[in-house]
């Protein structure tokens, strides 16, 4: 197929490209690390977590949806364990008490918040 427009330059691409092997990790929890980056509009987590590490149950004032990309989780969610596989995608309504436990495959996900986690965007900035 024929292209019709020109690629980006350099400086543009620059400008509109992040690659997120490049972001620095913060630790959000013991054995739970995270890239992040923010929009202003939506917050993007790419979460590493440990095999055999443990996530304490917590909530927030913005919704969440994770992504498991690899590996698996046991998602408390209101007192009750989820069991999540590579696949797998959960919605947390803002206020939604969740946190998990994470087994010995160890968990990769994406977690988006909408609106951003102000806690997080503050974190992220400090590891810059």
């Amino acid at each position: 197929m024929e292209k019709k427009e020109q690629y980006a330059t350099p400086e543009e691409y620059n400008r509109r490209v992040l690659r997120y092997a490049d972001l620095p990790f913060t630790e959000l929890a013991p054995g739970s690390n995270s890239q992040l980056v923010s929009t202003g509009e939506i917050l993007i987590s790419f979460l590493d977590q440990k095999p055999n590490s443990y996530f304490a149950p917590h909530k927030h004032d913005v919704q969440q949806v994770m992504i498991v990309l690899d590996g698996e989780q046991d998602e408390i969610i209101e007192g009750k364990l989820y069991r999540l596989k590579k696949g797998d995608m959960v919605v947390l309504p803002a206020g939604t008490e969740h946190g998990g436990y994470i087994p010995e495959a160890g968990c990769k996900a994406i977690d988006i918040f909408c609106p951003p986690r102000q806690d997080l965007v503050e974190k992220a900035r400090k590891a810059i």
